[in-house]
């Protein structure tokens, strides 16, 4: 009899799993309670793969052997409880993928803020190297279907939280934890250790032989990582002291210093620019110098590389006034951090739904840089309550398109308007890339 995989999900990540499930032989169903894609729906018939929409069939869920359930989806939504009463095995798309990827090996890198860059930075310095490596996770492919269709001998993964909860035999041979700052308390019953614990899980399994990449001077990760025992070689990055081991910056140059290898560079030299991309730099770099990458490749790929769309995107420049995207600041750090690197007067655009989010981090910036703010989404009551008394203006906006002229008539020449949300985008767009698009479109627009 052939074991039974429900996949709770159509998006990416369930196509690629139910894809890979299809390869290996398995029965299989894929189950989603909204309604499918038109790529997705003709990718799985194609495959002869069995789906539904707009419903669970819970009788038959209940009988699967194993659910490899989508990381959108919360454990106390109800199905998931009966699954899980059920004693049936629940696993990440992450863990099925990483069951059948034989002798691959694992770059995974999480965090809550600059894992997107670190990845496709890290991913970019290999390529660069001529490594047979794959983009995977978050960004690129779902893991499970590089695994089926175009498996490789490295995979370069970016997990969220969400992927981390649900493995179990999962191990990379190589963690980068970015940093952590509150995020997705909506998720982690507003208990921040849950979600710390949930980023620790990036150490699952790791062996003795394998590294542990992360930020010496993120406070919340010094605090609890003697909690979690890494039993890996701990290599750490900063930018506030010198290390025997790990990567620093001292006189704007960048060390990376991993067994008995030494790499030097200039900050200036890095196409990545702004002090959070310095952090987000060294991790790529200590990474790819720990898998034996040649120094002369991890130099140029670093000097090479092209920023990704939607984080700190400029977009054009209007009448002297610049318009940045950074539809990815998806939490209050990220805002902090592209505030931080602003020199200019700001009109910034905030807005979404609201994720627990503590505003008060950015009041100082604000203050300071923030001559208007700009509300896109459609409960901005929080927003209001925590700038009101500390911005001249704010004014309220339903779209991209509005949010776009309402901040170009608060602008003079030398401004700049940034999106930098600080919240998830599914009030009002698909996702943070097509609230990006929406505000380019209406940017290039004007």
């Amino acid at each position: 009899m052939k074991q039974f995989v429900v996949i709770l999900g159509a998006g990416e990540s369930g196509v690629g799993a139910a894809i890979l499930a299809n390869r290996k032989g398995f029965a299989c169903l894929v189950s989603d309670a909204g309604s499918l894609k038109r790529p997705h729906r003709e990718e799985l018939n194609s495959y002869g793969i069995e789906w539904e929409e707009g419903k669970h069939s819970e009788e038959r869920i209940l009988t699967a052997d194993i659910v490899v359930k989508s990381p959108g989806i919360p454990e106390k939504n109800e199905l998931v409880k009966k699954i899980r009463a059920r004693k049936i095995e629940v696993i990440s798309e992450i863990e099925w993928a990483y069951r059948f990827i034989g002798d691959g090996k694992v770059i995974a890198i999480t965090g809550s803020n600059g894992k997107t860059t670190t990845t496709a930075l890290t991913y970019h310095i290999c390529r660069h190297a001529g490594l047979d490596c794959a983009l995977v996770g978050n960004i690129g492919y779902s893991f499970a279907r590089q695994v089926a269709l175009d498996p490789k001998a490295w995979y370069v993964a970016e997990l969220s939280s969400f992927q981390l909860d649900d493995i179990k035999y999962f191990r990379a041979q190589v963690a980068v934890l970015t940093n952590i700052t509150e995020d997705h308390l909506d998720r982690y019953e507003y208990q921040f250790i849950n979600y710390i614990r949930s980023k620790f899980r990036i150490l699952l399994n790791q062996q003795a032989t394998d590294y542990f990449i992360y930020c010496a001077d993120d406070e919340v990760t010094m605090q609890h990582i003697n909690d979690f025992q890494p039993v890996s070689n701990p290599l750490p990055f900063s930018m506030r002291k010198e290390l025997l081991q790990g990567a620093f910056i001292k006189e704007d140059e960048m060390n990376i210093v991993t067994k008995d290898e030494k790499l030097q560079m200039s900050i200036y030299d890095f196409a990545l620019k702004g002090k959070h991309n310095q952090y987000n730099t060294m991790a790529a770099g200590l990474a790819a110098s720990v898998i034996g990458l040649r120094k002369d490749k991890i130099r140029e790929a670093i000097q090479s590389f092209e920023a990704l769309e939607h984080r700190m995107e400029p977009v054009a420049t209007v009448r002297g006034v610049e318009f940045i995207n950074d539809s990815k600041a998806t939490n209050v750090n990220s805002t902090w951090y592209a505030l931080e690197s602003m020199t200019k007067p700001v009109i910034l655009i905030l807005g979404g739904v609201d994720k627990g989010n503590d505003y008060s981090l950015l009041l100082d910036l604000v203050k300071e840089k923030v001559k208007a703010i700009v509300c896109m989404g459609i409960d901005n009551l929080k927003i209001q309550e925590a700038f009101q008394n500390h911005v001249p203006v704010m004014v309220n906006t339903g779209s991209a398109a509005e949010a776009v002229h309402s901040a170009f008539q608060l602008s003079n020449k030398g401004d700049v308007v940034l999106l930098s949300p600080a919240c998830a985008s599914f009030d009002l767009f698909k996702n943070y890339e097509d609230r990006g698009k929406q505000f380019k479109e209406a940017v290039l627009g004007l």
